[in-house]
């Protein structure tokens, strides 16, 4: 027996009409759905608020380490990994609290401290 291959008859016309005298394509409407992604929230990476502590607020040099954090952060969110940048964005938020409280605690007990002493100072030069 032998193998022939089947003719096939393709209608190459364009369009064809319907019943209803509207044009129609020989396969149908063609529908495309597109989803939108819902978006991401850019987390913070506190960068400059690192900075600031880095350079004027660094008591146990928890600036600087807030600053690293902040850094990693920044690099994660450019490596579109919102949950890693989210992390190290909350960790460098609390070490800028700690830093800054401290920083700010530290600053007030040394004008306490020196105004204290040259008070004293003061008052020994006028015995």
């Amino acid at each position: 027996m032998e193998s022939h291959p089947q003719s096939v008859s393709v209608n190459m016309e364009p369009y064809s009409w319907n019943r209803a005298g509207s044009p129609s394509t020989a396969f149908g409407p063609t529908v495309t759905s597109f989803v939108q992604p819902q978006p991401v929230p850019n987390p913070q990476d506190f960068v400059l608020w690192s900075f600031f502590n880095a350079i004027y607020c660094n008591p146990f040099c928890l600036g600087f380490i807030a600053l690293v954090f902040s850094i990693k952060s920044r690099d994660m969110k450019m490596a579109h990994d919102p949950a890693a940048a989210g992390s190290y964005g909350r960790t460098a938020k609390y070490l800028n609290i700690a830093a800054l409280c401290l920083g700010i605690v530290v600053t007030i007990i040394s004008i306490v401290v020196l105004v204290t002493y040259f008070n004293s100072l003061q008052v020994g030069n006028h015995l």
